[in-house]
């Protein structure tokens, strides 16, 4: 099975919640942690369309290097055009992408690469920091032992931001959250080409495997908090939770489409998530 990958569309969407929910007091301190690197270089695990690189590039230091994995070819081609227009300037030199933000000069390279064979990958680019954003949940417990593995003894931090966490609310209440909240929990589960996904077991899990790797692991609250301004938002992740949970055998359809239709129009949603910093011991 071939790791998932998510459309430029749905990750384009989904941007806007995913950098005001990122915890800011946990970045702080991975900005710490990097500020005497003169160039600080970074990979970025299932880099997607480059959302995390702009979320971080602005509170990094003046000069960074960033790989960008992802095992869809496309994503890296949307994520260099995404780019582009994110930055003030831009360059190509060869395939790396050269940007210019404000004092900033960051160089971007994209890696296509299964790292569901090869947790331990990034390690060939010698980063300062791995980090991730909505990664981690779709991976399985022996995929984060062998990534914990590899990073173990390198020096390297790790961040990954907005692991799901299974605390989700939607409002106003509706007879069928329970039903559906387990269907998708179930679904949560299915390999999606990683082993077994975690899901929301997930911080926990690749906390466990980091400190058993000779890392000092903290974690932070990071939920989406969506209001009728996100109305294009909720109604998407609506039906895409309904579909999941129908998927999973536990809900009919009919109460699953009932269940999205009310949804698409909720009053508010939050989805949990917790991001997580590891900084290696001593």
């Amino acid at each position: 099975m071939t790791p998932a990958t998510f459309s430029d569309d749905w990750l384009s969407l989904r941007e806007p919640a995913d950098h005001r929910s990122r915890n800011m007091a946990l970045e702080a301190e991975l900005v710490r942690h990097l500020e005497d690197v003169e160039e600080q270089r970074i990979v970025d695990l299932g880099a997607g369309s480059g959302s995390n690189l702009r979320a971080l590039a602005l509170r990094l230091g003046p000069r960074q290097h960033w790989v960008l994995m992802d095992y869809d070819g496309a994503l890296a081609d949307a994520a260099r055009a995404r780019l582009k227009a994110f930055a003030d300037k831009w360059r190509e030199a060869g395939d790396t992408l050269v940007l210019t933000l404000g004092a900033r000069e960051i160089r971007v390279d994209f890696a296509i690469a299964d790292l569901a064979r090869d947790p331990a990958a990034p390690r060939a680019f010698a980063p300062h920091l791995v980090t991730a954003s909505a990664f981690h949940d779709l991976v399985s417990a022996d995929w984060c032992a062998s990534f914990a593995e590899g990073m173990a003894g390198s020096g390297i931090l790790i961040h990954a931001a907005l692991i799901c966490d299974g605390q989700d609310a939607w409002a106003p209440p509706h007879p069928a959250d329970a039903a559906i909240a387990e269907g998708f929990r179930a679904h949560q589960g299915i390999d999606k080409g990683f082993g077994p996904a975690l899901g929301p077991q997930a911080t926990q899990v690749l906390g466990s495997a980091l400190t058993r790797a000779g890392y000092d692991v903290g974690q932070a609250q990071s939920p989406w908090r969506l209001v009728p301004g996100d109305r294009a938002l909720m109604a998407r992740l609506a039906a895409g939770t309904a579909a999941a949970a129908m998927e999973s055998g536990r809900v009919d359809a009919a109460t699953a489409q009932d269940w999205a239709r009310h949804r698409a129009d909720a009053d508010a949603c939050a989805i949990g998530h917790l991001d997580l910093l590891a900084v290696p011991r001593g």
